[in-house]
């Protein structure tokens, strides 16, 4: 392969594997929604630590809420929790769905235990 292709082919490659991880539409919807409502207390991206010492990184829920088939209709409903200072948030279908998307994207590896 010729020494002028290969730099080409690499600078391509790696452009293809950063935009997809880029988050779509409707995952920006989702975090903008999430930025909005509830980075008060929780780190709501793929990094740093949540505001609130207690409330945990979105990036950390892992499969118990995001793949429970009744999270998007709980998050319709009005998503509380046990925690007294957490307010209710009730999200229309849409929008709930979204969240739900840009949550699943985000979610950090799980470490072996």
């Amino acid at each position: 392969m010729s020494r002028q292709v290969l730099p080409s082919l690499v600078l391509a490659g790696l452009l293809c594997s950063s935009s997809a991880q880029a988050l779509d539409i409707e995952q920006q919807r989702g975090e903008a929604l999430l930025q909005k409502m509830c980075a008060r207390c929780h780190a709501v991206g793929t990094g740093g630590e949540s505001p609130n010492t207690q409330a945990p990184a979105f990036r950390t829920l892992g499969e118990n809420k995001l793949y429970d088939p009744d999270f998007v209709q709980r998050l319709q409903e009005g998503y509380s929790s046990i925690h007294r200072f957490m307010p209710t948030f009730r999200f229309e279908r849409e929008d709930a769905e979204a969240v739900v998307n840009y949550l699943e994207a985000i979610q950090a590896p799980r470490k072996p235990k």
